[in-house]
């Protein structure tokens, strides 16, 4: 088995964000949810919505932060703490701007990247990077100045539908990843386009 018993997906609460390339981590979290039975419910103590599902057997904490991207950690933090979750044992999903619409990507580590989601969680973590992250290719807007609206707006019917496409292949992958077979997943995962 692998040691992940935490699975965070980073989006941003609110009506106004759902469904743009920024929520890709809550799209995938919904879609985990659905096939486990997991009912997410809103919890003040962890600052997002959480439920427990059992994968392979295991139970899995998944969490979804509602305290907006940059303050990710502020719900990751307690959360961890509470059930004594190492940096290590924590999967974080989030939308990848270095990665085309409809392919995604699993490393463990590595800093920030400029997503202030995982700068905020790293630091919450004891500045630990050791975390393992699903990256959701969302594509680049070709300029650093248009970032920010680029990752609030909705994408196109064709590329969400390549992002959906793209979260239904790491969910079908992730009870390979969670029963330690990792190069297996990563091979499946990366080899996969929409």
């Amino acid at each position: 088995m692998s040691d992940i018993r935490l699975i965070v997906g980073l989006g941003n609460p609110g009506a106004e964000y759902e469904q743009t390339r920024h929520n890709a981590g809550f799209l995938f979290l919904d879609e985990i949810a659905r096939q486990y039975q997991g009912n997410f419910k809103l919890e003040k103590k962890y600052a997002g919505e959480y439920c427990k599902v059992r994968i392979n057997g295991e139970e899995v904490h998944l969490l979804k932060p509602m305290t907006y991207m940059n303050r990710s950690g502020q719900a990751v933090g307690p959360l961890a703490n509470f059930f004594k979750i190492s940096p290590e044992e924590i999967l974080v999903v989030h939308d990848e701007l270095d990665i085309p619409p409809g392919t995604a990507k699993l490393k463990k580590g590595g800093g920030h990247g400029g997503h202030n989601g995982l700068k905020d969680i790293i630091r919450c973590l004891a500045n630990s990077k050791e975390f393992h992250r699903l990256r959701l290719g969302i594509g680049h807007p070709g300029d650093s100045k248009l970032v920010a609206n680029y990752v609030l707006k909705k994408a196109p019917v064709t590329e969400m539908q390549a992002i959906e496409a793209t979260i239904d292949e790491a969910a079908r992958i992730l009870p390979t990843f969670l029963a330690g077979d990792t190069s297996k997943a990563m091979n499946q995962l990366h080899s996969f386009k929409a």
